[in-house]
């Protein structure tokens, strides 16, 4: 049912969308191979390869994913591997090790080959393997890199590397982001992550942020939405709920179950509850119907797509002060200091009023599909003149 729906999504035009100037592309998407491209998502670099390549179809490209196997609309010849790593050699065991890079290496060099073969006018590379970078200069092919995770090893080396390279122009999903790179290469661009903000709607039987329920409370539960694990937060978020004495639902995949074990599921009781791993309509509708969201990250969080999620449902944001929650979230919420469980606290006890509209119209006018697109689209543009001039040199 939820690969029916994301079908069905493709073929939706959003209200406002307009196909980019200039004639339709063809775009290899490489993803992460952590986990597989489908619903419910694990994170929001699966959410958002998902929704790029909406985004692009619906601008008139013509794009192919090339993700791990499992993934939504990936036949064998566009699946980097059969499965996602992460059913193989999990992460949390494996990080840093010679079989998860043998692993890595060995999917990546089989899917470049197949991009290679396919005639794409250029590359969209989402992936945190670096090596694809070098490879893009050494074959003379354009490729935008979307730099999802704040600059660290290997992959901070390899951006460094394609500095002032108008073939291999770099981007990051916020301004936060900029200040990390002591090193700011010339060819890094902001280009914020984009939601469908025609599938991401306000409730319509949600009461206004100024109208309470017949109950007496706003709205519905505060919520939470993420991988539970240690730098989103989870616990912190119960605790606060807890000392506002309010109502808090979670829903996410269990990445860390010795974490959920040992911090999360102690908390949870009758008003603070976990409600599973949603996907589609239900984590919309679960969103749309929140009192505010909660984001609690333990990390300088590159973006925070659950953010604009909400706020494309006209649901005010309660946030900590860690990376781009700040530019995301606006005048549309409460920014506390990070890692401030008794200020969390008083903002659940006291939670935002906006004006009916507002927090909407900040996502359609900064995190909306057509505004990511655009902003990618000129930068492949640009890439492939790079490329052009290059062969026109040779």
């Amino acid at each position: 049912m939820a690969s029916e729906t994301l079908t069905n999504e493709l073929h939706r035009q959003p209200i406002g969308f307009a196909a980019v100037p200039g004639r339709a592309l063809r775009i290899a998407v490489i993803g992460h191979i952590r986990f597989a491209v489908t619903e419910p998502f694990p994170g929001g670099m699966e959410a958002h390869c998902a929704s790029l390549c909406r985004g692009l179809a619906l601008a008139g490209h013509d794009a192919d994913l090339f993700a791990a196997g499992g993934s939504h609309g990936v036949d064998n010849d566009r699946a980097i591997c059969e499965r996602p790593y992460e059913d193989v050699l999990p992460w949390a065991e494996w990080r840093g090790t010679v079989q998860l890079e043998d692993y890595q290496r060995s999917a990546f060099e089989r899917a470049w080959q197949a991009v290679l073969q396919g005639g794409y006018d250029v590359v969209h590379n989402n992936t945190l393997f670096p090596d694809l970078i070098d490879w893009a200069a050494r074959d003379g092919v354009p490729m935008l890199t979307s730099q999802h995770v704040p600059p660290f090893g290997k992959m901070r080396e390899a951006v460094l590397r394609a500095a002032g390279d108008p073939l291999r122009p770099v981007t990051v999903t916020s301004a936060s982001q900029l200040p990390l790179w002591s090193e700011r290469p010339a060819n890094m661009h902001v280009v914020h992550n984009g939601i469908d903000t025609e599938l991401w709607r306000p409730a319509t039987d949600r009461p206004a942020a100024d109208r309470p329920a017949t109950d007496g409370q706003a709205q519905g539960p505060y919520f939470w939405s993420g991988r539970i694990t240690p730098n989103k937060g989870t616990a912190m978020a119960l605790q606060a709920a807890h000392r506002a004495g309010v109502a808090m639902d979670l829903a996410g995949t269990i990445e860390d179950e010795s974490y959920y074990a040992r911090e999360v599921e102690p908390l949870l009781d009758a008003r603070r509850r976990y409600v599973g791993h949603l996907s589609g309509e239900r984590l919309r509708r679960q969103t749309a119907h929140a009192r505010a969201l909660v984001v609690t990250p333990a990390w300088d969080e590159p973006f925070g797509l659950v953010a604009a999620e909400a706020l494309s449902c006209d649901v005010p944001v309660i946030a900590f002060d860690r990376g781009a929650l700040r530019e995301v979230v606006g005048p549309c919420g409460v920014i506390v200091a990070a890692g401030d469980v008794d200020g969390l606290a008083a903002a659940l006890r006291a939670p935002p009023s906006l004006a009916t509209g507002m927090a909407r119209a900040r996502a359609e006018r900064k995190f909306s599909l057509a505004a990511m697109i655009g902003g990618y689209e000129t930068l492949y543009r640009s890439a492939m003149a790079a490329a052009r001039g290059m062969k026109a040199v040779a």
